[in-house]
């Protein structure tokens, strides 16, 4: 964790973004396609951008519909938005781990990985409970959760998700005990085989 401003600090000189501690940076690393919830990002990211002070990065490549947005979104919201288009693995790593918070607002996803690998960085996810997404982040509304999470494939449920993981940022002590339990996050096969295991013992002790 005491790595994370130095990060963030270098994802924000990389991109020409203000180099700003306090300005929360919502990131995506993504197929553009309709199925990872692109149609709801569109229409709630000016929202976002106009009613909070936020900085908004999205790097991937896909469908031209949605290239062509995001591009537009950087020339409207110069310095605070900024879309990198193809895979960088180099760029992605940097992105997971300066980022304060991503976005993941999948219409479908059978499993996910990035969602994994930004609770790895203690880069706090915001995503839909869909598939994999719905087994591996857990709303923190309990304080017990490690990330941000909403049901309907809605556009106002994501941007409420959104500002409240944006709102969280302010709470120092809450935020740094919510990436402490995201970095902790265990998605290991480990445990996956574990859970097998308990789900065949309560079969047999049926038996």
């Amino acid at each position: 964790m005491s790595g994370k401003g130095e990060c963030k600090r270098r994802l924000q000189e990389r991109l020409g973004l203000e180099q700003n501690w306090s300005i929360p940076i919502v990131a995506m690393v993504t197929r553009m396609v309709a199925h990872k919830g692109l149609d709801l990002v569109r229409g709630g990211l000016p929202d976002l951008l106009n009613n909070n002070n936020m900085q908004f990065v999205i790097l991937g490549s896909g469908d031209e519909e949605y290239e062509n947005f995001f591009r537009d979104m950087q020339w409207f919201y110069p310095g605070r938005v900024v879309t990198c288009h193809g895979f960088v693995p180099e760029l992605a790593r940097k992105i997971y781990s300066g980022a304060d918070i991503f976005l993941m607002p999948s219409k479908q996803e059978p499993c996910g990985l990035s969602q994994m690998i930004a609770l790895r960085y203690g880069t706090i996810p915001v995503v839909r409970e869909v598939g994999g997404l719905k087994d591996s982040v857990f709303d923190s509304a309990d304080n017990y959760g490690n990330g941000f999470t909403f049901r309907n494939y809605d556009i106002a449920d994501m941007c409420n998700a959104v500002k409240r993981a944006l709102a969280g940022i302010y709470d120092n002590e809450g935020w740094h005990q919510l990436m402490w339990r995201a970095m902790m996050s265990d998605n290991s096969w480990e445990r996956s085989a574990q859970d097998y295991i308990n789900v065949y013992e309560d079969t047999m002790n049926w038996l």
